[in-house]
């Protein structure tokens, strides 16, 4: 899981970045970069990075995240290009829940790594000799 950590910061960073780009061009410059408005090109930054996020996790065989990475992406691309009120609210649905996913599978990864971890004798910290 170490492999998929390391690449999901590195697409989260550049996603950021490139969204970031976008917004601080529209505060400083103007209010679209090479046509594109810049809180839109903002939002769609965040929604490709969802999407990369998914590959990377697909990539490595981790099926439940990769879903709800793509969940989430799929949610950004209704909101974002929605005309009706129900695609809009069923992509903020689909944001919600694939956020709350997302979190939950985290966590119980996370346990299930300090579990195993704990149940092998690891520990990076030394006892207080006092």
């Amino acid at each position: 899981m170490d492999e998929t950590m390391d690449l999901q910061g590195t697409v989260i960073g550049v996603g950021t970045v490139v969204a970031m780009v976008f917004l601080t061009y529209g505060i400083l410059v103007g209010d679209t970069l090479l046509g594109i408005e810049t809180t839109t090109g903002a939002a769609w930054a965040f929604a490709a990075t969802f999407a990369g996020v998914a590959v990377a996790h697909l990539w490595r065989g981790h099926s439940g995240l990769a879903i709800g990475h793509a969940s989430a992406a799929v949610g950004w691309f209704l909101v974002l290009t929605g005309s009706q009120a129900r695609q809009i609210a069923l992509g903020l649905f689909l944001l919600v829940t694939a956020g709350a996913y997302i979190a939950i599978v985290t966590l119980r990864a996370r346990r299930e790594l300090q579990a195993e971890t704990d149940a092998e004798g690891e520990t990076d910290v030394e006892k207080d000799p006092v």
